[in-house]
């Protein structure tokens, strides 16, 4: 076999071997080092086994990602989220907006939407978000009356929305696989990522306008006065939403860095924790746990990934996957709706860390040879991506919310309920495709 089918073998197999189960990042790391020794093999050099360039590529590997100033800013966002989701800020916030909001059709699904919203601006965790939603927000629609596909649907699709809308962790490491700003990433993700929570709203409000058995209003003796609802209003949804401005406002307008700026928030989530009195030891703990968790997976991802691509690059494998795209003689149109089929049918097995760091970086290269600008094709990833948790059979959140959800729902419901907010996310695209200005006016604005 020549070196470029043994990379596209490799590819094919990596491919299998997740599917069987196997962890991720290890299995990228095993099989960069196992193929790179085969790519890098020189009888002259060798003197034992371990005289092999892919031992020195692996470790300055690990070095480059444990140094990279860009991925400092995971684990303070993740460390911000965790304790914002330990705070039990979120069911004061879901309270009080439903409240706020009981006029409108559909008030409490409504409510639900703006929390998971700003609850994933602050969190970023999507598997997070939708289990505290669906331990919060859905039994209180059920026990409303709401139905059970209406209810499930809107919690599922806005738990999503943190892989779009800034701070997004995704961002930040799709910043740092195509070497470009986060700042600018965060700015052209912002339009886009309210378009898309505002779409979700019209329809929730839509749906129960028309057909008020879905979402029954509630009863006018269960709500309580208007100071009160005033009171818990401002003291849930003000403090958490100046937390998220601040943070994103400090970024945006160039005061701080993203890694500064989710330092920042990360102390603001302890005083809001403290000012609520749910700061404990224990939950402090199990956030630094947690946050300590999910950054050594997402690095040791980097360092197996950015192998494996080495040793696919070396061996040939991008060089073919480029010269069969360009050689279909594609308009630009036609390449981004290549490479998102590709991706969304890969958002089925795999999770969105996976496709960033391990696919992503195969359509980067192409990108100069049709024009596209780096940073709008990164939108429409991120956009793409909330249909790797949104299409069944494989799709985590509806997995998520089953897990908490009352014994009752069926997951079958539940796929019923999110598949509407497909349809949505592809018109967003379409809107997208159609006017890149969405997403590329506010960073042409603020960074020229």
């Amino acid at each position: 076999m020549t070196d470029p089918q043994i990379a596209i073998m490799m590819l094919a197999l990596f491919i299998v071997i997740v599917l069987l189960g196997f962890p991720i990042a290890f299995t990228l790391v095993a099989m960069g080092l196992g193929f790179g020794y085969y790519a890098y093999w020189d009888p002259s050099r060798m003197h034992s086994i371990f005289d092999n360039r892919i031992f020195d590529l692996f470790v300055q590997n690990t070095f480059s990602v444990m140094s990279n100033d860009i991925l400092v800013a995971v684990p303070l966002f993740l460390f911000m989220g965790y304790v914002v989701e330990r705070a039990n800020i979120v069911d004061r916030l879901f309270f009080s907006i439903r409240l706020a909001a009981r006029k409108v059709p559909g008030s409490m699904a409504l409510a639900a939407l703006a929390t998971c919203s700003l609850f994933a601006t602050a969190t970023g965790i999507i598997g997070a978000v939708v289990t505290l939603m669906g331990l919060l927000a859905l039994p209180a629609m059920l026990k409303a009356g709401y139905e059970t596909k209406y209810a499930a649907g809107v919690i599922c699709a806005g738990g999503c929305l943190g892989i779009l809308i800034p701070p997004s962790i995704m961002l930040i490491v799709y910043s740092a696989i195509a070497e470009l700003s986060p700042v600018r990433l965060y700015a052209a993700a912002m339009f886009p990522g309210l378009l898309l929570a505002g779409m979700y709203m019209v329809y929730v409000v839509g749906r129960a306008y028309f057909n008020p058995s879905l979402a029954p209003s509630p009863k006018e003796e269960d709500v309580p006065p208007t100071g009160k609802i005033v009171l818990q209003l401002f003291t849930s949804f003000v403090p958490l939403f100046l937390l998220i401005m601040s943070v994103l406002g400090a970024i945006l307008f160039g005061i701080a860095t993203p890694a500064e700026a989710a330092g920042v928030g990360s102390a603001g989530g302890l005083l809001l924790a403290l000012a609520y009195r749910s700061l404990t030891w224990e939950r402090l703990k199990e956030a630094v746990y947690l946050t300590a968790r999910t950054s050594a997976m997402v690095c040791w991802l980097f360092v197996g990934s950015w192998t494996f691509a080495s040793v696919f690059s070396y061996l040939g494998g991008h060089d073919i996957i480029k010269n069969w795209v360009l050689s279909m003689q594609m308009t630009p149109v036609e390449f981004l709706i290549l490479a998102q089929t590709i991706i969304f049918l890969l958002g089925w097995p795999l999770e969105w860390t996976e496709i960033i760091i391990i696919f992503v970086p195969i359509f980067l290269p192409m990108l100069a040879d049709f024009k596209i600008d780096p940073l709008f094709f990164g939108i429409l990833v991120a956009l793409n991506l909330q249909t790797s948790f949104l299409t069944p059979p494989m799709a985590m959140a509806a997995y998520y919310l089953k897990g908490v959800a009352p014994k009752h729902v069926e997951l079958i419901d539940i796929f019923k309920g999110i598949m509407p907010y497909l349809g949505i996310v592809i018109l967003c695209m379409v809107l997208l495709y159609n006017f890149p200005g969405i997403a590329l006016w506010l960073p042409t604005y603020f960074f020229g």
